[in-house]
C-alpha cells in the first residue's frame, strides 16, 4: 500500500473513534422518573420550585447545594448541587440538570439556568454551572 493511502485509514479511523466518544458520552433528556430507571447521567428540564427552601450553608459545606425542582411533567424531586449557589439561582425561570438519581435524590453535576434578561425582556440569559469533583 502507498503512505497516502495508510494515512487516510488511519484519518478514517480516528475521526470513527472521535464520533463513538462523543455519542457515548452524550447524556440524553428525559424526566425524573427516567432517571429513576436508569444508572446513566440524563438531564431533566424543569423549574425551580420557589415555594420549597433553598439550602446552601457556606460555613458549614461550601460545596453543598440543595433545592427542589419540577420537572415538565410535574414531577417534584430534591436536587443535590456539588457545588456553590449560582448567582441569581432564584430568579432562574427554567432549569436543565445533568446527573443521576442516588437513591430519592438527584445528584446533578451540571445546571444550565435560563434567567430573564434585565437589559430586554424578550431575551433570555443562559449560565452554565459545573459542579466540583468530590474527592473521596
Amino acid at each position: 500500500m502507498k503512505k497516502s493511502s495508510i494515512f487516510g485509514l488511519v484519518i478514517i479511523a480516528v475521526a470513527i473513534a472521535v464520533i463513538i466518544s462523543i455519542y457515548s458520552s452524550s447524556s440524553s433528556y428525559g424526566s425524573f422518573n427516567d432517571a429513576k430507571q436508569t444508572e446513566s447521567q440524563l438531564r431533566v428540564v424543569g423549574y425551580l420550585d420557589k415555594q420549597k427552601e433553598l439550602y446552601y450553608d457556606a460555613a458549614k459545606d461550601a460545596n453543598y447545594f440543595s433545592f427542589y425542582v419540577k420537572d415538565k411533567k410535574g414531577e417534584e424531586c430534591k436536587v443535590v448541587f456539588r457545588g456553590t449557589e449560582p448567582q441569581d439561582f432564584g430568579k432562574s425561570e427554567q432549569i436543565v440538570l445533568t446527573g443521576q438519581m442516588k437513591g430519592s435524590e438527584f445528584h446533578a453535576s451540571e445546571i444550565l439556568m435560563k434567567c430573564p434578561s434585565k437589559y430586554t425582556q424578550d431575551k433570555i440569559n443562559v449560565t452554565d454551572v459545573k459542579a466540583k469533583s468530590a474527592t473521596i
